[in-house]
């Protein structure tokens, strides 16, 4: 089997990939990230392939296969990303409250093989839906500290699972990883 390598620093990712029960290993890009779209599947899909190649060149003529991903949430064509602070976090979840919004992880995934390199990449969309949130219900899921590392500042998978009230597409994107997808897609070919 090839070795694999997640791009990532993600706990989420990595459980995510552990459940599909992929051995791999952990080599986080540690690059700044340039964006150079503002539509949302083009931002994810271009912070996926700027993590992923940087982590590639790394291992250039080795058979590897690198993913790397990137998550954000857009609410009203603003895209949020991780809170700078508990203040930011708050604005955040007072715009998702009792609305719908969008998740959209970009995935790409790199083959080394023979010193042969192929890219492929694609980006996974969800909705979801919060229930309204009282200030008070913001300000003491604030001080969980679990909204200050994820995009949108929540967690799904966490305790901000008490206020979504519908979610239309994959939870796992949601999270932080469309695994399914990225097993249709990309796994059930490359690591057999």
């Amino acid at each position: 089997m090839k070795k694999i390598i997640l791009a990532s620093a993600s706990p989420r990712r990595k459980e995510l990939l552990e459940q599909i029960g992929l051995t791999f290993e952990v080599e986080p890009a540690k690059g700044e990230e340039q964006i150079t779209s503002v539509i949302p599947k083009e931002v994810v899909e271009e912070l996926s392939y700027q993590k992923a190649m940087e982590v590639a060149k790394l291992h250039k003529g080795e058979d590897a296969l690198i993913l790397g991903a990137d998550t954000i949430v857009v609410y009203d064509d603003q895209i949020m990303g991780k809170p700078a602070d508990e203040e930011d976090a708050k604005v955040m979840l007072r715009q998702l409250s009792g609305k719908t919004h969008c998740v959209f992880t970009g995935v790409t995934a790199v083959l080394w093989e023979e010193q042969k390199k192929t890219v492929r990449t694609f980006s996974e969309k969800t909705e979801v839906t919060f229930y309204p949130m009282s200030e008070e219900e913001i300000m003491f899921y604030v001080k969980t500290r679990e909204p200050m590392d994820k995009a949108g500042a929540y967690g799904i998978q966490g305790i901000g699972a008490k206020y979504i009230q519908a979610i239309y597409g994959d939870y796992n994107n949601v999270v932080g990883l469309p695994v399914a997808r990225l097993y249709q897609k990309v796994l059930r070919d490359w690591i057999q």
